[in-house]
């Protein structure tokens, strides 16, 4: 046989090979590129979190939600949530439409949000009613320039913004109008 057929023949095996592990290589690159910006959606959900010591966190319902791997993003539906404090709920949070952003440590509630917080020793709930509000799930901080009514036991009035820490009833509220009616 001729050397310059065996040289033609490596040749041709060698580009097809070659060719094959290429385009097989670069066929797997794009089915993981694909998975990375996949969107998932789900109806109807119920989720029960845990703290890092196992303790309940928070609870919550949610009748859709689409989230994007990519972009660390969230979209809930009427979200319906009970943040726990020591076994008990500490406060609750409603929202016809909620987004989490960077894996839902900030998340941003709106249409007809109502945010509770329950007092210490059974004195009662404060009611947050506003358009929007940011919550930080991680650090149990919400906060809003929006107008915010606020129901209380001892007084309701209206506020300009609100910036408030959930552990340890830390509340600020901005051009403040309304009426106090202190416990006798």
């Amino acid at each position: 046989m001729d050397t310059k057929v065996l040289y033609i023949t490596a040749i041709a095996i060698a580009a097809v090979s070659g060719g094959y592990y290429y385009y097989s290589g670069k066929g797997n690159k794009l089915e993981t590129a694909s998975a990375r910006s996949m969107t998932y959606s789900a109806e109807k959900i119920n989720l029960t979190q845990t703290d890092d010591a196992g303790n309940l966190y928070i609870r919550a319902q949610i009748d859709r939600l689409e989230q994007d791997m990519q972009k660390q993003t969230t979209k809930l539906e009427n979200l319906n949530a009970s943040m726990y404090k020591d076994g008990a709920v500490n406060a609750t949070f409603f929202a016809k439409q909620a987004n989490g952003y960077e894996d839902n440590k900030k998340v941003v509630l709106s249409q007809q949000v109502v945010a509770t917080k329950f007092l210490d020793q059974g004195q009662g709930k404060m009611q947050f009613l506003t358009d929007e509000l940011t919550a930080f799930p991680q650090t149990r901080v919400i906060e809003t320039n929006h107008q915010v009514t606020v129901q209380s036991p001892q007084a309701e009035f209206v506020s300009q913004g609100l910036k408030a820490n959930l552990n340890d009833g830390q509340y600020e509220f901005f051009n403040i109008r309304g009426k106090y009616e202190p416990k006798s």
